[in-house]
């Protein structure tokens, strides 16, 4: 009785052991640390209504075959990069998990630990990666599937930035995002540079 009641601990405590290896590893949460390619262990953010998720965010290079089909879609003053500066990338997914439409955030900025903030810079419709903020039917989801960015190594909407190089030495880089119906509620993360 002693040895089958053990192991029916044991086999609990294995259970629950297990749970958690499978459990998501994502944390709902306002704040975070980007953490690992394709936003493995990285924070689902909610901001509002919807959850926000970093797949991926780095440094692009317009002489990259990958890269410059990021860049598609700029007018010739929009491609223009002042001394100084480079592009930056963050691929984003959005979710509705609610049973109503919401909109998603319009304006994603970028920080560094200066001060620097920086705006997206948003491309013609040509670009199939970008994300282009706007409503969000139950259920859907930015990138919508079955689509050039949902299928794309990065699996996320673009977000186009012209940074300064040197807010790559004043990092962490950081995302803000706001809840266009009520800019009370935001959320941030560290982005991985």
């Amino acid at each position: 009785m002693i040895r089958k009641t053990a192991l029916l601990a044991l086999l609990a405590i294995a259970a629950l052991g297990l749970s958690a290896c499978s459990d998501n590893s994502h944390t709902r949460v306002t704040t975070g640390t980007y953490a690992g390619e394709s936003g493995q262990n990285a924070p689902y953010l909610n901001v509002g209504p919807l959850i926000y998720e970093v797949q991926l965010s780095r440094e692009l290079n317009p002489y990259d075959t990958e890269d410059a089909a990021y860049l598609t879609g700029l007018t010739p003053a929009q491609r223009k990069l002042n001394p100084g500066e480079e592009w930056f990338a963050v691929f984003l997914q959005v979710y509705n998990e609610s049973s109503i439409a919401h909109p998603s955030a319009q304006n994603p900025t970028i920080s560094d630990t200066q001060g620097n903030v920086y705006q997206p810079t948003v491309p013609g419709p040509t670009n199939e990666f970008v994300y282009r903020p706007g409503m969000l039917a139950p259920k859907e989801r930015i990138p919508a599937l079955d689509t050039v960015a949902a299928n794309g190594p990065t699996q996320g909407a673009l977000l186009l930035y012209k940074i300064k190089v040197v807010s790559l030495d004043n990092r962490p880089i950081e995302i803000k995002l706001v809840d266009p119906t009520n800019p009370s509620k935001t959320a941030s993360a560290e982005l991985d540079v």
